[in-house]
């Protein structure tokens, strides 16, 4: 089985590569669009896992292109600010999956080879966050911020058009758009 791993966090992307590698999955990686079609041209994989956001970019506009080198490729789209909205568009633009990142290499494989979920309290040697088997409410301010980010692509990425659109001033939409939302912390009971 052959996979391209697209996200713009290299850490991350070198974390699961070797995960999957050692679990006997060749992977490319890819920080970038140009770079995740060239491979993708090149090796036909089996599966991509693409991040939702890359640097200033959307993994949405990579689905069709990979689909198009590709007719039965799986495409998974992984983000940290999983939203109804956006996985609606994912799932319209032609995605297989949408997960909430991170995703650990066994969770990635379960899902590729459709297996059962491995039981509570298992781990996995990337896994730092909540994943597919221990569902989490998300976060208000991130909901907020992926609320944001829709308004914005439908705008064109016009502030004050945004603005008008949520129903806010302009300058309280640039505060809220300088504070990116971090990493999530665990509950302490973990």
């Amino acid at each position: 089985m052959k996979g391209l791993l697209v996200d713009d966090d290299t850490l991350y992307l070198e974390a699961l590569r070797r995960a999957l590698t050692r679990r006997g999955i060749d992977c490319e990686v890819a920080p970038d669009i140009p770079t995740a079609l060239e491979l993708a041209g090149r090796i036909a994989p089996d599966f991509a896992l693409v991040d939702l956001k890359l640097a200033d970019a959307s993994g949405l506009s990579l689905i069709e292109p990979l689909r198009a080198i590709r007719a039965d490729m799986r495409i998974l789209l992984v983000t940290g600010y999983a939203s109804i909205a956006t996985a609606v568009e994912a799932i319209k633009r032609g995605a297989d999956d949408y997960l909430p990142k991170p995703v650990s290499a066994d969770t990635l494989l379960r899902i590729l080879h459709n297996t059962d979920p491995v039981p509570a309290g298992a781990t996995s040697d990337i896994d730092d966050g909540p994943s597919v088997e221990s569902p989490t409410m998300i976060p208000l301010h991130r909901l907020e911020w992926e609320h944001i980010q829709q308004a914005l692509a439908e705008t064109g990425g016009n502030i004050s058009a945004t603005a008008r659109l949520l129903g806010m001033h302009r300058r309280s939409l640039q505060r809220k758009l300088a504070k990116r939302p971090g990493p999530e912390r665990r509950p302490l009971s973990e």
